[in-house]
């Protein structure tokens, strides 16, 4: 069975993460200690400070946990993913897991990524269930909300937007008034993965520089393109899913075009489960020709339909809470 092995990212961090995996893991667990200044087991385990939901502190630890969690996948089981893909942070374990680069150097980019992000004030999102993202994009267009982009593309029917504070509040209504089940504001600071998030894009990119990667062992699906990542794109990729939508139900249509059945989320929580779970039952396979010509693919798509069905009793609105998009952490992105 052709299987794919999807990595969560900020809004799955919860306190006790990594339970005993850093006594498993003592090296590791070591090696993150030293570059990030902080015990990573006192963190994740007590949270003494209450700081693991802020972003600085969510992402690199959400990325060791993810890493750990991993590790002990495959001392325990033989298995191996067919294909790799990871949602928004969880994109650096599945580059990890697909051989880009080592754990410490990942951690090194995530600890940058985060002090970035965390910079970001001013801005907001919201995840908005039960209208598609072309929907979406017509009603920004229609009311003249054109300073916010989308953020995420989770499902079908469940998308996040982006973009000043004062813009996702003045949407609110107008979104509900469209017919959006559920419209819930996210607890963050800033307007990620969009166009406010460029100066951290920039910054980012310098920060790249320096860093060598290895073609991707087994195929790692990027956010940015919903395609597998090529050594030559690496840094560039990792640079725009800052101000970039997440692709994930493209994502997840273009492995099920690939074939792949099966779907085993590794991280904590089962946000991406449940996310994979509607797309297969939303949407279609994506299925496309792809050729190698050396760094580069050409691709022709040869179908690509989106098909919307209608919510059953437990997909409606009655039925929709703010755990049905994951875990409560999830609006505290």
């Amino acid at each position: 069975m052709i299987r794919a092995f999807v990595f969560p990212g900020q809004g799955s961090q919860k306190k006790g993460m990594g339970g005993e995996l850093f006594d498993l893991f003592p090296e590791i667990t070591k090696k993150a200690d030293k570059i990030l200044g902080y015990s990573i087991k006192e963190l994740c385990l007590k949270d003494s400070q209450n700081v693991l939901n802020l972003t600085q502190y969510t992402q690199p630890t959400l990325y060791v946990v993810n890493a750990l969690m991993y590790y002990q996948g495959i001392k325990e089981s033989s298995e191996k993913p067919d294909y790799i893909a990871g949602h928004s942070l969880g994109e650096y374990n599945a580059l990890l897991a697909g051989g880009a680069f080592d754990f410490e150097t990942g951690l090194r980019l995530v600890q940058k990524r985060a002090e970035l992000m965390s910079r970001a004030i001013g801005g907001g999102m919201a995840a908005i269930i039960g209208l598609d993202g072309e929907k979406i994009r017509e009603i920004l267009e229609k009311n003249g909300l054109t300073n916010i982009d989308v953020a995420n593309y989770n499902s079908i029917s469940q998308t996040v937007i982006s973009g000043l504070k004062d813009s996702i509040i003045q949407a609110e209504e107008i979104f509900k008034k469209a017919g959006a089940r559920l419209y819930i504001p996210l607890k963050v600071s800033g307007a990620f993965h969009s166009r406010y998030m460029e100066s951290a894009k920039r910054e980012f990119e310098q920060f790249l520089q320096p860093f060598k990667f290895s073609n991707p062992a087994i195929p790692v699906i990027s956010n940015v393109e919903a395609r597998p990542y090529t050594k030559e794109k690496i840094k560039q990729l990792l640079a725009d899913q800052i101000t970039h939508s997440v692709k994930w139900t493209e994502s997840i249509r273009y492995l099920m075009g690939k074939g792949v059945k099966e779907f085993k989320e590794i991280g904590p929580g089962t946000v991406l489960t449940r996310l994979v779970d509607q797309i297969q039952k939303e949407a279609e396979p994506l299925i496309i020709i792809e050729e190698d010509n050396s760094t580069e693919s050409k691709t022709a798509e040869l179908k690509h339909k989106e098909v919307e069905k209608e919510p059953s009793h437990n997909e409606r609105g009655s039925q929709i809470s703010a755990s049905s998009l994951g875990s409560k952490e999830f609006k505290e992105y």
